[in-house]
């Protein structure tokens, strides 16, 4: 029996619902999901295991104008997802007219490999607005097969990823089959703890924000962290601590219970917030916390 492996890229504008996709079509949450933009900041790959296919999915950062130094790297980690794709999935939501990017829409219309449509949350919408966005991106983007999708609700993802297994190339496996994502246990501490943050503090706080796991201990029954949140000014330090360290723990309670489930074990963890000044913007910090920097 022949065997199909491929990279699968997704991309498209912040809030799409490229996560929710990933998640859903890795049957994991791999990829942190909340309401506001520039939730994922990484590439991270999630990977899809049949008897005679591997699907290497890619969910990258939302396109956007870069401001500084961290949103370029992150603008990075899309352009690299096209260099190696063997699919791309475009996804787009009910209602939006382009990309953010002129450059990267280019890119997707002239792509030489296949290109999936994806019209995503049309939940929200009706028969009447749903035919109008087909044909308007039928326009855009001739080279694109179009699918009306719902991530969140799954409505047609099984059918988008049927599609995706009958354009896989011919190839062995690139990752043992065992294997679920590219991203050490660290990494997924992490964005289990900066998803509480983007969900409870408002402004500039969850942005300025970068996580640190300094111990990671497993032993037979319990799985013992010690994790520091970084941010750039002490007056963002006190806001993450809260009154009493009441906003630190409802994070520490919050992240530690998603860890047991993710981990399948008890979890001890413990989290301290430090001040490291303008991390954003300097490239050794931003090396340091694992981002492409020129």
């Amino acid at each position: 029996m022949s065997h199909k492996a491929g990279f699968v890229n997704i991309i498209g504008n912040p809030n799409v619902g490229k996560s929710t996709l990933m998640n859903a079509f890795v049957g994991e949450k791999l990829s942190i999901i909340t309401s506001k933009a520039q939730t994922t900041r990484h590439r991270i790959l999630g990977i899809v295991n049949g008897d005679n296919f591997q699907v290497v999915l890619s969910d990258t950062p939302g396109i956007i104008k870069p401001a500084y130094e961290l949103q370029a790297s992150m603008m990075d980690f899309v352009k690299s997802a096209f260099e190696d794709a063997d699919i791309l999935v475009y996804m787009v939501e009910i209602g939006e007219q382009n990309l953010k990017d002129e450059a990267f829409f280019k890119k997707i219309t002239n792509s030489k490999i296949p290109v999936l449509l994806l019209l995503n949350k049309i939940d929200t919408s009706n028969q009447e607005q749903l035919e109008s966005q087909v044909q308007l991106w039928a326009k855009k983007v001739p080279n694109a097969e179009i699918f009306p999708i719902s991530a969140l609700r799954g409505f047609n993802v099984k059918e988008v990823f049927n599609r995706i297994l009958d354009l896989l190339p011919e190839s062995p496996p690139f990752y043992p089959k065992d294997q679920l994502t590219d991203k050490p246990e660290r990494f997924f501490i992490n964005e289990k703890i900066r998803e509480k943050i983007l969900l409870h503090y408002k402004k500039e706080i969850p942005y300025a924000v970068e996580i640190e796991t300094e111990e990671f201990f497993e032993e037979e029954s319990i799985i013992r962290i010690r994790s520091v949140i970084m941010v750039e000014r002490e007056t963002q330090k006190g806001i993450i601590i809260g009154h009493k360290g009441s906003a630190l723990k409802r994070v520490g309670v919050e992240a530690r219970k998603d860890l047991e489930v993710f981990f399948g074990k008890q979890i001890h963890l413990e989290l301290y917030v430090k001040v490291n000044k303008n991390w954003r913007s300097n490239q050794n910090q931003l090396r340091r916390f694992g981002y492409n920097t020129k």
